[in-house]
């Protein structure tokens, strides 16, 4: 089990120049878990990419639908006060952060192309490339 972001699951489920990474890590765990906030993350993307006509509305439907199938989202509160340090003492946003935690309170890892969070978080979060060369 590994805890993704939204960049990696929108990666697989969109054609895009990371697709390939996130399916080889996909490939490697296919047990994906991310906080409940990854759905309205989603649903932010894949409106973007409706209004800038890169796909139809039902295409967005059915993303939403399949991210669903392809994670799983833990019955376990996010600890706000636990996030909100996370933010001050990193600098990224609360949004990343709880991920982060989720990760950290389940002693996953987090796959993410995410530069301010590898950076701030070395020990825990790991590039796809460099997750799937440790299987």
């Amino acid at each position: 089990m590994i805890v993704v972001d939204t960049n990696l699951l929108v990666y697989l489920l969109l054609s895009t120049p990371y697709t390939a990474q996130a399916e080889a890590v996909m490939s490697a765990d296919s047990d994906w878990i991310a906080p409940g906030l990854i759905h309205s993350e989603l649903r932010n993307v894949f409106l973007g990419a409706v209004r800038r006509s890169d796909i139809a509305l039902d295409d967005a439907h059915f993303l939403l639908r399949r991210s669903i199938e392809l994670i799983t989202v833990p019955d376990k509160a996010v600890d706000g006060n636990a996030v909100f340090s996370l933010a001050m003492q990193s600098g990224c946003s609360a949004y990343d952060c709880e991920f982060v935690w989720l990760a950290r309170d389940l002693g996953l890892p987090l796959v993410t192309v995410d530069k301010k969070v590898l950076n701030a978080f070395p020990t825990l979060a790991v590039l796809p490339e460099i997750f799937t060369t440790r299987i």
